[in-house]
């Protein structure tokens, strides 16, 4: 099960990056996700909550973006969607070498969170106008 570890690394770099910010909560994670990253979205989302628990993250939404993997041949330059499970055979030629334009992204996409609120003005007073009296 993996997806701890990313969920754990997802939640440290939201974490340091909203209390670098200074929010006070954050609500929603986006991650892309490739098809060929070997993700399961179901434990992922599972992950993502236990280890949100007593972070800034505490109660944040994951949203994931599934990507399809694509490939693209190099000798015809043909493109095609290589599917689950994977084809790298070029569908066109039948060249075997494929280069994979996507399909194995894992990264966060967004993310949502509240930001502190607004300093006082210092000195500021507020002087009801004479319409106010």
């Amino acid at each position: 099960m993996h997806e701890m570890s990313i969920a754990l690394a997802v939640v440290g770099q939201v974490e340091d990056a909203a209390l670098a910010a200074g929010a006070t909560a954050v609500r929603t994670v986006r991650l892309r996700v490739g098809e060929l990253a070997g993700v399961v979205p179901d434990s992922l989302q599972f992950c993502f909550e236990l280890a949100c628990s007593g972070t800034v993250l505490e109660g944040a939404r994951l949203e994931t973006e599934s990507v399809a993997g694509r490939a693209r041949c190099a000798p015809c330059g043909d493109q095609w969607p290589v599917g689950m499970p994977p084809d790298l055979c070029c569908p066109a030629c039948g060249t075997p070498a494929a280069e994979l334009l996507a399909g194995r992204e894992l990264l966060i996409a967004g993310v949502r969170w509240d930001d502190p609120p607004a300093p006082a003005a210092a000195g500021r007073v507020h002087r009801p106008h004479l319409e106010e009296r």
